[in-house]
């Protein structure tokens, strides 16, 4: 009775959040200072953001930008050398930032990301998600870190990103920002709320909070906004009460630990949209990305969240991280949930280091790949099953829903089986995250614009910014962190950092949990959320419908071209080739060109991935397809795809790599043409022999197949900076 008694309180103060009009009136408790000092606050909620006249209309876009990492010490043409992060020295550096280095982005960086965003996708966009890090790494020990550096970057961001999303100082479009793990002292080690962070961020981000939601936000530094009134909904979660390197807390599993009140909070919130008729967008800094031996999360917390989705799968249409600066994405199988695991911190999975390196960024996603190689051949069949599909009307194999299921009546067995092995022909046993590249130059600057469908919803009443641009602004009280009161909370948190560590080390030595049926909790304390109805459709990260994600288009900066400092060759402007550390800029004063993003690639022009749309079966046909090794001789029947994939020679291979390596180099791999499906019976002899020819011409060379959408995911996990010699290493 007492644990129940705990868990409704628990669950009635997570609850309260969500419908307070106004943090509590007491001074000590309010997260945001008020804008006057005889500010009252008011008696009922506010009404939600609806703008009253359709000034503008839904676009069904929009942006996501994570980690710019401003470093205000940044110098042109200083050394990249570790230590010396860009501050100092004579090197490289660039005038818009040092890419494929640690050095973090320069204030020049920011501004002009900034200014084309405004110039180039304001007006076409429904909101704005950001993801974090919007502070420097301690990367120089001659110029630590400290509260007025961490704060002081943030808020000049913040106020940067206002001015470029607004008009006469009202925002056009509603942002929603997140805690990266370098947004606070000492990075990695966030505390329960309330706390300092968390009053200084409440007025540091007060333009993207809503009003009703900032006593959420002072508790644990989670909120929503719904982005399209009674539609859509964003939420903001604090990934930190999630991160495994964060000592400062443990877990999901207790309920006095934030991580759990965090997702109780989600829990209730997703009960309530769903009862709404509502749909859900999750965002985060740190991703839950977890292989066979490296994780991001603590298990407690993965296993929670992850049960969470499988739940209010009907709710969820996606979710966006940062943080790892590699693009890629996360398919979380439902079946590695465990529940006889959770609150026992079975996991003994290392964490996943901060480390920019390709190789140690490589092994990460050989894993990924390799987790994706387990994957039933009955992913690869053609998702044309879905009606309507406009990409399927030029099918020669057309099938629509009742074709579907007739033929599984006549094929109970074997195609049966196989949609079962991904949770039904929709793959709900799988849910899908997005990682985005950083604008930080850890390789070029790079953000995204998602589309979504909003089929139905043209005409929908947007959101409209309530702040009043008359009043005044509300003060930075930095001096919230006094100085001695600082080294006494590191000496604190570093003191329990060495207890948390202790523990951890005895909680993870339990076995790693194995797939199938998910094993009753032993913990009293979780509570399942309920099924979806049965007579509900899929969600839509699942099946085509309103808010279906239907493709993004990837932006960068070249700045090997844009910083103009390495050679005078026009060849700048294709692919950039290495690192240009231990190398002298040509010119003393630095002379770059105009400033640009450009695209990169868009999954609804894209011949490799193929991709129709953003749902979790299209990417289940994608990691197929990047796990697939070499094709085995087998003579059984191959499975029938709903298309072949289009057959590249080897100078058209080469345009999507590295292109600024020699032309006249020719590489001594060939292409796995099937890249794990069968080749068309149509393919040209002609092309084939041409395929021969060229390997007359390298007969003296070792020929290995390489697969075409594996070797494409990595170029673009690094985006595109990646050589020829690197991406054939970690290709072998």
């Amino acid at each position: 009775m007492a644990a129940s008694g705990a868990r409704l309180l628990v669950a009635a103060a997570l609850l309260f959040p969500g419908v307070f009009s106004s943090p509590i009136h007491d001074a000590s408790q309010r997260p945001i200072a008020a804008a006057e000092p005889d500010h009252t606050w008011p008696s009922v909620a506010p009404p939600l953001h609806v703008q009253p006249k359709q000034n503008r209309k839904l676009q069904g876009k929009f942006l996501h930008i994570t980690d710019f990492h401003p470093d205000e010490f940044y110098k042109p043409h200083t050394s990249t050398d570790e230590g010396v992060a860009c501050h100092r020295k004579n090197g490289p550096a660039g005038t818009y930032g040092a890419e494929t280095t640690d050095c973090d982005s320069p204030l020049s960086l920011i501004d002009a990301t900034l200014d084309w965003i405004r110039e180039h996708v304001k007006d076409d966009i429904d909101f704005v998600i950001w993801t974090g890090d919007t502070a420097r790494h301690d990367s120089d020990e001659k110029i630590p870190r400290n509260t007025s550096d961490v704060l002081g970057t943030n808020r000049l961001v913040s106020q940067k990103v206002v001015d470029t999303f607004s008009d006469n100082g009202q925002l056009t479009v509603p942002v929603i920002p997140t805690f990266g793990n370098n947004d606070f002292l000492p990075h990695n080690i966030f505390y329960p709320g309330p706390n300092k962070w968390l009053q200084a961020y409440s007025q540091i981000w007060h333009r993207f909070i809503p009003e009703e939601q900032r006593h959420s936000f002072g508790f644990g530094g989670w909120f929503e906004v719904e982005v399209i009134p009674n539609k859509l909904s964003v939420f903001s979660l604090n990934t930190m009460y999630f991160f495994d390197r964060n000592a400062g807390v443990d877990g999901c599993a207790d309920p006095t630990e934030p991580g759990f009140k965090h997702l109780e909070w989600l829990s209730i919130q997703l009960q309530r949209l769903r009862d709404r008729g509502m749909k859900a967008i999750l965002i985060g800094h740190v991703p839950p990305a977890r292989t066979e031996s490296k994780q991001n999360w603590d298990e407690t917390c993965w296993q929670k969240y992850t049960l969470w989705l499988k739940q209010f799968r009907d709710v969820v249409t996606g979710a966006f991280y940062g943080h790892m600066n590699i693009d890629h994405f996360l398919l979380q199988d439902t079946k590695e949930i465990d529940l006889s695991l959770y609150g026992q911190g079975a996991s003994i999975r290392g964490p996943i280091e901060d480390d920019f390196s390709v190789d140690s960024k490589g092994d990460y996603l050989q894993e990924l790949r390799q987790s994706w190689t387990d994957l039933p051949g009955s992913v690869a069949k053609g998702i044309n099953y879905f009606a309507n599909d406009k990409d399927d009307d030029d099918d020669d194999e057309d099938t629509h829903d009742e074709d579907v299921d007739e033929l599984a009546k006549k094929k109970k067995n074997k195609k049966k089986n196989g949609n079962k092995k991904i949770g039904g022909k929709y793959g709900e046993r799988y849910q899908l995250s997005f990682i985005s590249p950083s604008i930080v130059p850890n390789f070029f600057p790079t953000i995204r614009v998602i589309e979504y469908n909003i089929t139905g919803f043209e005409d929908a009443p947007v959101w409209m910014d309530s702040f009043d641009v008359n009043s005044e602004e509300p003060l930075a009280n930095f001096d919230l962190f006094d100085e001695e009161d600082v080294d006494e909370q590191t000496r604190l948190e570093l003191k329990r950092d060495l207890e948390a560590e202790k523990k951890g080390k005895k909680g993870k030595k339990g076995k790693k949990g194995k797939k199938g049926k998910p094993k009753k909790p032993k913990n009293p304390q979780l509570v399942i959320p309920p099924d979806p109805s049965k007579e509900s459709l899929p969600g839509p990260a699942y099946f085509p419908q309103p808010f279906t994600l239907t493709g993004y288009t990837q932006y960068f900066a070249n700045l090997t071209y844009i910083n103009n400092d390495m050679t005078d060759s026009i060849k700048e402007a294709r692919w950039r080739n290495g690192d240009f550390s231990g190398r002298d800029p040509k010119d003393k004063r630095p002379q770059p060109r105009k400033f640009n993003y450009e695209v990169e690639y868009s999954t609804f022009t894209d011949k490799i991935y193929k991709l129709h749309d953003l749902t979790v079966r299209s990417y289940l046909r994608l990691a197929y397809r990047i796990g697939k090794h070499e094709a085995k001789k087998d003579t059984s029947k191959p499975i029938e795809y709903e298309d072949n994939d289009t057959e590249y020679n080897e100078s058209e291979l080469d345009a999507l790599e590295d292109e600024t390596d020699d032309a006249e180099g020719e590489s001594s791999h060939s292409e796995d043409d099937s890249d794990g499906e069968p080749a068309s019976e149509d393919e040209p002899e002609a092309d084939n022999q041409g395929k021969k020819g060229k390997k007359d011409k390298k007969k003296k060379k070792k020929q290995e197949k390489v697969n075409k959408v594996w070797r494409q995911f990595l170029q673009r996990a690094f985006v595109s900076t990646i050589s020829k010699k690197e991406l054939r290493k970690l290709t072998e």
